[in-house]
């Protein structure tokens, strides 16, 4: 299936598993984020929508505005952290690479990137919508010493 052509229709049906939609302030900024940050691909980007391909996997972006119909749409705060308690694991990431261009990117690391005991480095950085992201990479045998 072709990311850019795909009608609206033929890609909603296509979806199986497990879906991520994130409704965001500005599809645009928050596409540039984790693009920089996480190196993920941005599709059909436009100030309503993007489909942001993750090594095969696909995550939504909606703008509010978008969700005008919606229930969840009153339930979305007007200020930050909108997803609070909700922590989005990217495991094929590198935590170093990512907590570097997070600041520059309009992200803030809330977690500098650190061995942890249950085999994974990782950081967690809040992105401009509240969202929080852990990027991680299993640990090398020589890290897992140290742990």
């Amino acid at each position: 299936m072709n990311l850019e052509t795909v009608s609206p229709a033929q890609f909603g049906a296509s979806l199986r598993g497990f879906g991520l939609n994130l409704l965001v302030r500005d599809v645009s900024a928050e596409a540039a984020f984790l693009a920089e940050v996480f190196g993920m691909v941005p599709h059909r980007l436009s100030e309503d929508f993007a489909i942001m391909d993750y090594h095969g996997h696909l995550i939504q972006l909606h703008a509010d505005h978008t969700y005008g119909a919606h229930p969840l749409l009153g339930l979305v705060p007007e200020s930050p952290p909108r997803g609070a308690g909700a922590s989005l694991h990217l495991f094929d990431s590198d935590p170093d690479h990512a907590a570097a261009r997070a600041e520059g990117a309009g992200g803030h690391v809330l977690q500098a990137p650190a061995n942890k005991p249950h085999g994974l480095r990782e950081t967690c950085i809040l992105c401009e919508n509240g969202y929080a992201w852990a990027a991680s990479r299993p640990l090398t045998d020589d890290e897992r010493k140290d742990v």
